[in-house]
């Protein structure tokens, strides 16, 4: 046989690739976006860090050494020490812990409400989805720092209350676009066939139109963390969030009110604040990335 054929066989029968699945597709997107990418490692590392913070930590967060107040960092503290002579970084490793948790409890609330709120809306429509969306519109009118506040002073703050309060008063964005999704889903195909055969509403509503609808809500709950971690630091710095000795992001803020530590030590705010801004401006990389993965209008 002649080289020539040869190449033409080979041309005429290639090699059969893989199929692209729903899961390389949307990684082959996710990584086309750089910054999507180093988000996600900056906070895989930055969980990690806060989870093991006890093997990680070089000295105890919560003992307070006076003789070593607001010394910059060093050697022996990596990144200085706050007032009292306690370490900077082992209270950021433990305060990532407290300021994590209660964003990611407070989206996962805000979730379950709003998801339940915009399923029940869109799918039935009607008289309920007029009643449902009128009290949306009812909490949304409300300013939240303020509501956040007079909820905070009644019921004392904490970690676990702040966590309820939070997931209280950030569900309306999520059942506004579960809403739109189902408005969207409910007139599909699959669902006039399920409905056809009898298909119990709710079946149909977390079974069949949920999985379909749960791009955008991912996406809405990446943006969301980032949202908590800065009303979390707000409100600590005001004195009305995690209270000390307990550590966390938004309370360690709270001594960059003094002029006098401004001037004498602008480490102890600086690296709270930075560390902050990080973790917010990498969950919205994050979800820059997933939106552009979950679309299906993209290549």
């Amino acid at each position: 046989m002649s080289t020539n054929s040869t190449i033409d066989e080979i041309e005429l029968n290639p090699v059969p690739q893989k199929p692209d699945t729903l899961t390389r597709i949307f990684f082959r997107k996710f990584f086309k976006n750089k910054l999507a990418v180093i988000g996600a490692v900056i906070l895989f590392i930055i969980i990690l860090m806060a989870i093991f913070a006890p093997l990680i930590a070089p000295h105890n967060h919560e003992l307070v050494k006076m003789g070593d107040k607001l010394k910059p960092p060093s050697k022996e503290y990596w990144l200085g020490t706050d007032r009292f002579g306690r370490d900077i970084f082992s209270r950021l490793l433990f305060g990532g812990r407290i300021s994590l948790l209660v964003a990611f409890g407070s989206v996962a609330g805000a979730l379950i409400i709003g998801t339940t709120i915009g399923a029940l809306a869109g799918y039935y429509g009607g008289i309920l989805d007029a009643i449902l969306m009128r009290f949306v519109d009812i909490v949304i009118s409300i300013p939240s720092l303020f509501l956040l506040i007079t909820i905070v002073t009644i019921f004392q703050p904490g970690w676990d209350k702040l966590i309820y309060i939070f997931a209280l008063t950030s569900w309306t964005s999520t059942a506004r676009l579960v809403r739109g999704e189902f408005l969207s889903l409910r007139t599909r195909e699959f669902v006039l066939a399920s409905r056809t055969i009898g298909t119990r509403a709710t079946k149909i509503i977390f079974s069949h139109i949920l999985p379909n609808a749960m791009g955008p809500i991912i996406v809405a709950a990446t943006l969301l963390v980032g949202g908590v971690i800065l009303s979390e630091a707000a409100l600590s710095y005001l004195g009305l969030g995690i209270q000390p000795p307990t550590p966390s992001w938004g309370n360690m803020l709270q001594d960059a009110q003094s002029i006098t530590v401004l001037i004498k030590a602008p480490w102890y705010p600086t690296f709270p604040g930075v560390l902050i801004l990080i973790t917010v401006l990498c969950f919205n990389f994050v979800g820059d990335g997933l939106r552009d993965a979950l679309d299906p209008k993209g290549d």
